[in-house]
Formats: C-alpha cells, sequence, structure tokens
C-alpha cells in the first residue's frame, strides 16, 4: 500500500523534537549538582551515569555497603541510550541467539543460563529497591512481512526450540490474529523477553543507588585519568577525584578512554511516540496483548505500546557521521518521515493518527554486534560498552563483569571467551566509513533478494557480525 505523502507531513506535523521518556517533567527528578574542587576521594569511581554505571554502582554497593562509590555523569541521567531506548528487555546477552550461536557456539548454553540469571536478577533488584518503572514480561512477536522473511521465522523458530527457547510459530492467520496487519504472514513468539519504561529505570536505579550511599554528580564531564601511586586521578571539568578503582560504561561515547575508539562504532537510531490510541484505534488494529513487535529483516522496526496506550515506532535506519560524529543536529532527519510512512503502511486502519514526539538516540554498536570488556592503567579501571542497542538488561551483565575485573576476580564471567576475546577493530577513516555504506546497502539488498553477497560472506568469515 502506498501512503500519501501529505498523510505522512500531517501525522508528525505536531510531533515535538524530543524524547518521550524524557519529556515529563512531573517525573524527572530534580537535577544532581556537579562534582567541584580538587579534594575528592573515592574508593570506586564510576564514569557514566546510564544502566551500566547504575548498575556497577548499585551492585558494589550492595556487594560493600562500606565501598565509596561515587557516579559521574557528563550530562542528565537519561539523556543517552538508556533514556532514548525503545524499553525492550531481552535476557540475550549477545544481540539475540543466533548471534551468540555464530560468535561463540561452546559457550552459548553458558551464555543463555547467564543471560536468563541476570534477566531474574533484575527483575528481583527492580521490586526490592520498589522500582516503578512499568517492568513487564509479554514477550515479542518477530514478524514476517514477505515470502523471505516467513523463512527467516522459521529458521529462528528451529534455531530457539533447539536451544530450550519455549517459543511458538505462528502462521499468516495467527500473527493477525495477536496484531492485525495485512503485511504479517507468519510470526514467533518469544514468551521471555520484557518491556520497561527506560528513564523510569534509570531515574530508579539512580535513587535506589542513593539511598545505599552512592553520590552522583551531573553535569560532570570526565576528561582523562592521570596515574599516581595508589590511586588513579579522575579529572573533570570542574576539579577532580581521587580514586582506588573506576569502571567505565560511556556507551558510543569513547573520547574518555581513545582506545574505545577502535572498537565501537556510533550509530543514529531514529523513534517515534504516537498519541495515545483510543479503544477504537486499538480494537482496529486488534492488539489485545502488549507483546513488543519487531520484523524479520535486516532492515528493522521494533514496535510495542505503553501502559497509556500509545506506540513507540523505530528502526529501520541506522544512520552513521563521518568521522564518527555525535551531535544533537543528527537527531532530526528524514528518517522520521521513513518511520512515519512504514507505520500507516504496516496499519493503513490507524490512518489520520499524530505522532507526538520524534527523537533518535547513538547506538555503541561493535564488529560483533556483542558488547566489549577490558582493563586499563595497570587493571585500576574497567570497562564495559557496545551492546549494539540490546543493553537494556545485559547492561546490568556487563556491570558485573566489570566490577569482576576491576577487583582482579576470577570468575565464570571473566573467564568467558566473549570476555576475554575483544571483536575485531574497526579499520581507521575513511575505511570505516567506506565499509559502513558498503554494509548497509549489501543488507538492504539481502532484504530484497534473499542472497548474501560476497561483502557479507568474507565479514561473516572473519567473524565480523553484521547480520541483523
Amino acid at each position: 500500500m502506498s501512503v500519501a505523502p501529505a498523510a505522512v507531513r500531517a501525522s508528525l506535523a505536531d510531533a515535538v523534537p524530543d524524547v518521550f521518556w524524557t519529556d515529563r517533567p512531573a517525573l524527572r527528578p530534580a537535577a544532581r549538582p556537579a562534582l567541584t574542587g580538587f579534594g575528592h576521594r573515592a574508593d570506586l569511581v564510576v564514569v557514566g551515569g546510564g544502566f551500566t554505571g547504575l548498575w556497577a554502582a548499585l551492585q558494589a554497593k550492595e556487594e560493600d555497603p562500606s565501598r565509596d562509590v561515587v557516579v559521574l555523569e557528563r550530562g542528565r541521567l537519561g539523556v543517552a541510550a538508556s533514556g532514548r531506548n525503545g524499553g525492550f528487555v531481552s535476557p540475550s546477552l549477545t544481540h539475540g541467539l543466533a548471534q551468540g550461536v555464530g560468535c561463540w557456539p561452546r559457550e552459548i548454553a553458558t551464555l543463555e543460563r547467564l543471560g536468563a540469571e541476570n534477566f531474574a536478577g533484575l527483575q528481583e533488584a527492580v521490586e526490592r529497591h520498589g522500582i516503578d518503572a512499568d517492568l513487564h514480561v509479554p514477550g515479542e512477536l518477530t514478524l514476517a512481512l514477505d515470502q523471505r522473511q516467513v523463512a527467516t521465522v522459521r529458521e529462528a523458530y528451529d534455531l530457539h526450540r533447539a536451544h530450550g527457547v519455549p517459543v511458538e510459530l505462528l502462521d499468516g492467520p495467527a500473527a493477525r490474529a495477536r496484531v492485525d496487519s495485512r503485511r504479517y504472514l507468519g510470526g514467533m513468539h518469544d514468551p521471555t523477553v520484557g518491556l520497561v519504561d527506560p528513564a523510569r529505570l534509570v531515574w530508579g536505579l539512580a535513587a535506589a543507588a542513593e539511598r545505599l550511599g552512592v553520590r552522583i554528580h551531573e553535569d560532570t564531564a570526565v576528561t582523562g585519568f592521570e596515574e599516581e601511586t595508589s590511586r588513579l586521578r579522575v579529572e573533570t571539568e570542574w576539579g577532580s577525584v581521587r580514586a582506588r578503582k573506576v569502571v567505565v560504561g560511556t556507551g558510543a561515547f569513547r573520547g574518555v578512554l581513545r582506545r574505545l575508539a577502535w572498537y565501537t562504532l556510533p550509530v543514529y537510531d531514529h523513534v517515534l511516540m504516537t498519541e495515545p490510541l483510543s479503544a477504537a484505534q486499538l480494537d482496529a488494529v486488534g492488539w489485545r496483548g502488549r507483546e513488543g513487535l519487531t520484523d524479520a529483516g535486516n532492515q528493522f522496526h521494533y514496535y510495542r505500546r505503553t501502559l497509556d496506550d500509545r506506540v513507540l515506532f523505530g528502526g529501520y535506519d541506522a544512520n552513521y557521521h563521518f568521522p564518527g560524529r555525535i551531535d544533537p543536529r543528527f537527531e532530526q532527519s528524514a528518517s522520521h518521515e521513513l518511520l512515519a510512512r512504514h507505520f500507516l503502511e504496516i496499519f493503513p486502519q490507524l490512518e489520520g493518527i499524530r505522532f507526538t514526539h520524534r527523537w533518535a538516540g547513538v547506538i555503541d554498536t561493535t564488529s560483533r554486534f556483542t558488547p566489549v570488556f577490558g582493563t586499563a592503567f595497570g587493571g585500576r579501571l574497567a570497562y564495559a560498552v557496545g551492546y549494539t542497542g540490546l543493553g537494556v538488561a545485559s547492561t546490568r551483565f556487563g556491570a558485573r563483569v566489570a566490577l569482576d575485573l576491576v577487583d582482579g576476580r576470577d570468575t565464570e564471567l571473566t573467564r568467558l571467551e566473549m570476555v576475554r576475546r575483544k571483536p575485531l577493530p574497526f579499520p581507521p577513516e575513511p575505511l570505516r566509513s567506506v565499509g559502513v555504506r558498503l554494509t548497509r546497502a549489501s543488507l538492504a539488498a539481502e532484504d530484497r533478494t534473499g542472497r548474501r553477497n560476497l561483502w557479507l560472506r568474507g565479514m561473516d568469515a572473519v567473524g565480523i557480525g553484521f547480520d541483523s
């Protein structure tokens, strides 16, 4: 079905260029003060106040209440990836089962078990700390939009069943009975995936950490590190703090530790949020459950209902800006018009709906789509970055890995090949940009033809994980 350009423009006419999750002043906590002055000390300094940093601070303090923990966030809590995502909470630590099998075939059973344990630990912590973040587990529907994707869904179903995941295969009528779109030719329901309000999770984790004694400073950009005899001096815009140990969880923002630029690539992902659907609109769509939805292409959409019956719709485009620039000006683009058109093509029965918010966020992707871990400064600093858009739950695991690394512990987690072996580094510019363009074009061609070209097969052979 073709959607008229005027209908796309009308749907976006009232959309504010802001993130829905954080554009709620009544819910957003007051700003924490910046760290100023030069006489500060801490046992552990956490750089980055997103999910990785807050989980690291919370777990460190729960493990040792006497540990003095400081979190330094360059902006406001929730303004970066942790507060801009779709709120899908997947137990996977490997960007999906297929990616995990491809990258870590010998460890996949262990990684699946650890992922389930991490997911359960997240749920338990949210409940124990009284974090009201709308966390619920309705599962996820992966939907086929064409015949090639029908085969892809079937392959995914067989793989999940082989690894003990209780997924359900849906034919076209069964998929459309869950959510009604003429585009849906089949699907798979995975009951293990949850949904959450990501900003409220960030704010709730921060409040829980503070109740345990963690000190959090916002608007405090870290500018560098200096080694001292027994400590690492963390330099900031307005001062410094001497730390016995440091954990870095800065996502796509890599300047604080130069080596991360080799392993992570900042990619913009765009998102829309609708006005609340009326009872009649919900009935027209038939979306009676609250499953998260995605489709089975390389360039895929993700969408979900909020508890006030809005629909978040994002994904498809992944935009890289030479030479890895991150700039607020990139957050508004033609990708929003493309998303609006796709939404109306999938749900023509919602013609006339309005989007209230349009935004983008930066994903910290790695060449294998799974995180990168490591240490620096003689082991006094550990980092965990590169969740590639699937970090709402796996950041808790990554924080635990980083704490074990910085504390010098030999654990089941630090012995994982996924932790010990880094992904292939990205090449320098301009080869990096050329590679990104070739990859995007090749993935789009595979969606059209069902065939993986020489470029993608070559990347498969060397372990680069661009398969979704």
